[in-house]
C-alpha cells in the first residue's frame, strides 16, 4: 500500500515574529489560505493514500499541536522526536514504524510546510513516482524546474538520457549541489540540466532499508534491526547518540540508484519572507498584505497583521511589516538576515525583563 510520511519538525526561524520555538511555521496560516500549512499538507496526503496510512513525525513537544490540528489519528500516526536530528532519522523512524504495519509498503516522503500549486499535477506526478518505484528497485526524488538561481535551495543535475523510454521526465541523478553561489546557480540554469530539490522522496520500503543498511548502518541497526523503539526513553537514549545527518548527505549523494522525477507543478519551500513574498498575490503596487492594513504611498512590501490590529503604513518601499506574539518587525526586504540578531536580542531583553 501507500504511504505517505510528513515531516513536521521544523523551528520555523526564519518566519520571526510569526513564527516562534513553542509555535513554528508548520501550525501557522503563512499563506492566509485559511488552513496551516500542515493541515494544507495533510489534506494533500489523504489524497494520495488512505488518511490512515498518512505519519506525521514531529517534535516531542509538538505532539499536541498535531494533534489540535489534524483530529482523529491513530497511535502510529504521530511519532515525537526526542532531539532534532536531522531528516534522515526522522524517515527511518517513521520506516520502521510503517514496517510493522505494512513490509512491502511504498512511501511518500514530505516537508509540512511547503507550498504547492497546480495540486492536480502534483498528484499525477506522484502517482508517476509510485508506479515507477513499484516496477524498479530505485529512490525517487521530485526537482522543480528553476525559475531564478536560488542560493537557498539544493540543486539536482539529471543526466541526459531518460531512465525508463516511456516516461520523458525520469532521468538518473548525476550529482548533488546544495546552495551554490548565485554565480553557479546561474550557470546551472543555463546549462538546463539542473533542477532545484523539492525534499520530496519516494521509494518502495525494502528500498529504503537496504540504502540505509549499506549507507546508514548505524540508522538501521537502530530502527530495523532492533527492539529499541519503545519505551520512549530507549528512543531518547537512542537519538542522543546519534549525529546530525540529512537524507540528502546521509543516502541521496551516495546511492547510485536516485532517479529524479522532474516535476510538473509548481513548488516553493517558502523558508523565508522573501519566498513568501514572490509566491503571494500583490496588489498593484506589488503590496502583498494579510490582515487588515492601510497603505499610502507605499510598494513592494510584504505586509502581515494580526487579527484585531489595524496598520497604517505610510512611505515605505521594499520593507516586511509583520505583527505577532506582541512584537512589531518592521525591516528590509533584503536584510531579512537581520532576524535571527532581531530574535536574539528580543528573546534576550524579555528573560532579563523577566528577572
Amino acid at each position: 500500500m501507500i504511504w505517505c510520511v510528513i515531516m513536521a519538525g521544523g523551528v520555523g526561524s526564519r518566519f520571526w515574529p510569526l513564527s516562534q520555538t513553542d509555535n513554528p511555521k508548520q501550525f501557522l496560516d503563512i499563506m492566509g489560505t485559511g488552513r496551516t500549512m500542515l493541515q494544507t499538507t495533510f489534506r494533500r496526503c489523504a489524497e494520495l493514500c488512505p488518511r490512515e496510512n498518512i505519519v506525521i513525525v514531529t517534535g516531542d513537544q509538538y505532539v499536541d499541536h498535531v494533534h489540535e490540528q489534524i483530529g482523529d489519528l491513530q497511535p502510529h500516526q504521530v511519532l515525537g522526536e526526542p532531539l532534532r536530528r536531522g531528516t534522515a532519522p526522522c524517515i527511518a523512524y517513521a520506516a520502521a514504524t510503517i514496517a510493522g504495519l505494512d513490509p512491502e509498503a511504498t512511501l511518500i516522503v514530505v516537508p509540512s510546510d511547503h507550498a504547492i500549486f497546480r495540486e492536480e499535477k502534483f498528484k499525477a506526478d506522484l502517482r508517476q513516482a509510485v508506479d515507477t518505484v513499484q516496477r524498479q528497485p530505485w529512490i525517487l526524488t521530485l526537482g522543480v524546474q528553476p525559475v531564478n538561481p536560488a542560493t537557498t535551495y539544493g540543486y539536482i543535475q539529471r543526466g541526459k538520457k531518460n531512465s525508463l523510454p516511456e516516461v520523458k521526465n525520469l532521468h538518473p541523478v548525476t550529482t548533488f549541489t546544495e546552495k551554490p553561489p548565485v554565480e553557479m546557480a546561474r550557470q546551472f540554469i543555463a546549462s538546463g540540466e539542473f533542477y532545484w530539490n523539492a525534499g520530496i522522496f519516494v521509494w518502495t520500503l525494502p528500498v529504503l532499508q537496504e540504502a540505509y543498511k549499506k549507507h546508514l548502518p548505524t540508522l538501521w541497526e537502530a530502527f530495523f534491526n532492533s527492539t529499541l523503539l519503545t519505551p520512549h526513553s530507549a528512543l531518547e537514549q537512542l537519538y542522543s547518540q546519534f549525529d546530525t545527518v540529512s537524507i540528502d548527505q546521509g543516502i541521496m549523494e551516495q546511492a547510485s540508484n536516485v532517479h529524479v522525477l522532474t516535476a510538473s507543478f509548481g513548488w516553493s519551500d517558502v523558508e523565508t519572507w522573501e519566498s513568501l513574498y514572490n509566491v503571494s498575490s500583490r496588489d498593484s503596487r506589488g503590496n502583498a498584505i494579510q490582515g487588515d492594513a492601510f497603505t499610502y504611498d507605499t510598494r513592494n512590501c510584504l505586509i502581515d497583521i494580526p487579527d484585531g490590529t489595524t496598520a497604517v503604513i505610510d512611505g515605505l518601499d521594499g520593507y516586511i511589516v509583520a505583527a505577532a506574539n506582541g512584537t512589531l518587525m518592521i525591516c528590509p526586504r533584503h536584510r531579512e538576515e537581520m532576524i535571527f540578531r532581531f530574535a536574539s536580542d528580543v528573546e534576550l531583553k524579555q528573560l532579563i525583563d523577566k528577572k
